[in-house]
């Protein structure tokens, strides 16, 4: 294989990730190579480590480096609360706002009939299962404002019935807008103005 072919790989696996097509990783892999000491050498280790290390929380689904994440392995976080996130982006969106103080549930997307997803699919059955075996007395639901993030809450409300709580997002978050799109104070307000579903 050439050196050119080996660049045009990795411009090509550069081009894969989210918000790059082939020019951005593009001009992306030749600002590597230019700074190959100094960015590009410290990159391929770190992401090797974390190739090697990360993997998804067993009672969360957040990523870390150990069975439990951080905020699941924190007694001080076990408030009683759980926050449902679709995705670990959603997750480190609210704790970039520093708000929220108790734990999170990755369900890992939304129910989608057009996608075949159902609720076997995504982590409902064990946030009911977290409901009952870790005393929790508010599930507050920070799903998207899409058809499908409606249609999961509602189901998980349903689900979980009378056991606790449960609350979603008010205020501050668009019809159709994104968690991981938010700036910090909208997603505060949303959290504080949470309303009973």
């Amino acid at each position: 294989m050439s050196g050119r072919q080996e660049i045009e790989d990795l411009i090509d696996l550069m081009a894969r990730l989210p918000g790059l097509g082939p020019r951005s990783a593009r001009r992306a892999v030749l600002h590597l190579i230019k700074k190959r000491g100094r960015l590009m050498h410290p990159l391929a280790t770190a992401m090797q480590q974390v190739a090697d290390n990360a993997r998804e929380c067993v009672r969360c689904g957040n990523i870390g480096t150990g069975d439990l994440c951080d905020i699941c392995a924190d007694d001080r976080r076990a408030s009683g609360e759980i926050c449902v996130v679709e995705d670990v982006s959603d997750l480190w969106a609210m704790e970039r706002a520093q708000v929220f103080k108790g734990r999170y549930h990755v369900l890992g997307g939304t129910l989608s009939a057009l996608d075949g997803i159902g609720p076997e699919d995504l982590r409902i059955p064990a946030l009911v299962q977290r409901v009952r075996d870790e005393d929790i007395r508010e599930v507050i639901l920070a799903l998207s404002a899409t058809v499908d993030g409606q249609t999961t809450a509602h189901y998980i409300s349903d689900e979980l019935g009378e056991r606790c709580t449960v609350s979603s997002l008010a205020q501050g978050v668009p019809v159709g807008g994104e968690l991981d799109y938010l700036d910090d104070g909208t997603i505060t307000a949303a959290l504080t103005a949470r309303k009973r579903l």
